[in-house]
């Protein structure tokens, strides 16, 4: 009796939708289940953009949403006798994932691999030593995170360039706000012009929408949105000489080089991959993982002998520092560096794609795609998303609209891809990367220190869209 009284308030609440037209899906639009799902996203989602604040990874909102959403889809589904539809919709959303989070995850074992090995030390020393002006590191690092974050993630470098910034001029706070601005603002442009550079590009890549070697048309418009700003800003920056910072006990560690190298390979491999076989670049990915494993395996076991010599020489040398050094020494370890890989991140990612998904499954993305693309001019609504990205998170803003799939031609992708990618600069939230700056400077580059340079961001925001459509109209 009480197993049938709950089946008959199940049913009562979610299960009065219309069949809609198409695949045997079902219009949950204007029902009390698509608003309860509509309603816990936009609760999870709150409190993601609260991270800050809350101190509530990101993550573990948007995974309960999801399970929740999935489960509603699952229970009326089945009451309509028709499971099948919801578990297979289930299961190319998670195939979705499932490619781009192999494809993230090897590419951020790579970049922990080089940060382990001291690549980016290396760079980090050879900047502090030249003892630039506080303008010339304010440009060198900004253009460093421009080009670096095109094949490494914005956040990574975004965090880089910041602790370079906060070596050199530890108590300038003026100094330091505008520099992370800066370095925000680069790290996210430097993402637009390559399917490695940001999660948003790679997923437009892997739909097909955009070809590799189109993305590489974004270059100037992407250059332009970092300059803007930063000429405006370079302004109120003081030519004053910083303080020379040498470390002359630093050193590459073995591998360093080959490591740069096989990742430079496994890129051209996943490319080739995709472009020549018309395979998924993520097996081209997945490959060049395989070769970082080979290099890890030799590394490891020509270690005895590699550290051997370098006491013998050592000894002879009388040099207690590297003796020292050389006792300190770990073989690489592969897996600790998959574990080191940003997996808050990774799990965000399946929470948004499964949310997403689930709500368009309800139809909520075709009535979004109806009121953007078919009542706006796509470039309004292009622009709209870019905006709206320094609000929510690129990633589920691009997700949706990949969803909705919106009939546009190749000028009007290259748009979205930019603006998206760019539109977090706005705001001090609105990327990871000004998140993390935000966390490591411990308040000395805050929402509102980036609030009072929105307007020349802005300015940087329309004269990309603005020379876009000049070079690629």
């Amino acid at each position: 009796m009480v197993k049938k009284l709950i089946t008959t308030v199940l049913l009562f609440l979610f299960a009065t939708p219309a069949f809609a037209a198409g695949a045997g899906e079902i219009d949950l639009t204007n029902t009390i289940a698509g608003f309860t799902a509509l309603t816990i996203f936009i609760i999870a989602y709150l409190l993601v953009i609260s991270e800050e604040f809350l101190h509530l990874r990101k993550s573990k909102p948007v995974l309960v949403a999801a399970g929740v959403i999935w489960l509603i889809i699952g229970w009326i589904y089945t009451q309509h006798g028709i499971p099948k539809a919801a578990e297979e919709a289930f299961n190319h959303n998670l195939l979705e994932y499932a490619q781009l989070l192999l494809f993230l995850l090897v590419a951020m074992t790579y970049i922990n691999a080089m940060e382990e090995r001291g690549v980016f030390d290396s760079l980090r020393i050879w900047m502090i030593s030249k003892g630039l002006s506080l303008r010339s590191l304010f440009w060198v690092t900004g253009l460093m995170a421009f080009v670096i974050s095109s094949f490494a993630n914005n956040l990574t470098t975004a965090m880089l360039m910041c602790a370079i910034v906060l070596k050199v001029a530890p108590k300038d706070l003026k100094f330091i706000n505008i520099a992370c601005i800066n370095i925000v603002v680069a790290s996210n442009a430097g993402g637009v012009f390559s399917p490695f550079g940001d999660i948003t590009t790679l997923m437009i890549w892997q739909a097909e929408l955009v070809k590799f070697e189109q993305f590489f048309v974004l270059f100037i418009p992407s250059l332009v949105n970092f300059l803007v700003p930063a000429i405006i800003m370079s302004f109120f920056i003081s030519n004053e000489k910083s303080t020379p910072i040498t470390d002359e006990n630093f050193m590459l560690k073995r591998g360093a080089k080959r490591i740069i190298f096989l990742f430079m390979l496994t890129i051209a491999t996943s490319v080739a991959t995709h472009s020549v076989v018309n395979m998924p670049p993520v097996l081209g990915m997945m490959m060049g993982l395989g070769y970082l494993k080979f290099l890890g395996f030799y590394l490891r076991r020509s270690l005895p002998r590699s550290l051997d010599k370098k006491r013998t020489l050592a000894t002879i040398s009388h040099d207690e520092k590297a003796l020292e050094r050389l006792g300190n020494i770990v073989p690489f370890d592969i897996f600790e560096k998959i574990a080191r890989a940003e997996w808050d991140t990774l799990l965000f990612f399946y929470g948004v794609v499964m949310c997403v998904g689930g709500l368009g499954f309800m139809g909520y993305l075709s009535l979004v795609s109806d009121l953007l693309y078919t009542n706006w001019d796509p470039t309004y609504a292009n622009i709209a998303v870019g905006v709206l990205s320094a609000i929510i998170d690129n990633i589920p803003v691009v997700f949706a609209v990949l969803s909705m799939n919106p009939v546009m031609d190749l000028q009007q992708w290259l748009l979205v891809t930019m603006t998206a990618g760019v539109g977090g600069s706005l705001l001090s939230v609105g990327s990871a990367a000004g998140v993390a700056l935000m966390g490591q400077t411990k308040g000395k580059y805050s929402f509102v220190g980036h609030l009072k340079w929105s307007w020349a961001i802005a300015l940087g925001y329309s004269a990309s869209i603005y020379v876009h459509f000049l070079i690629n109209g």
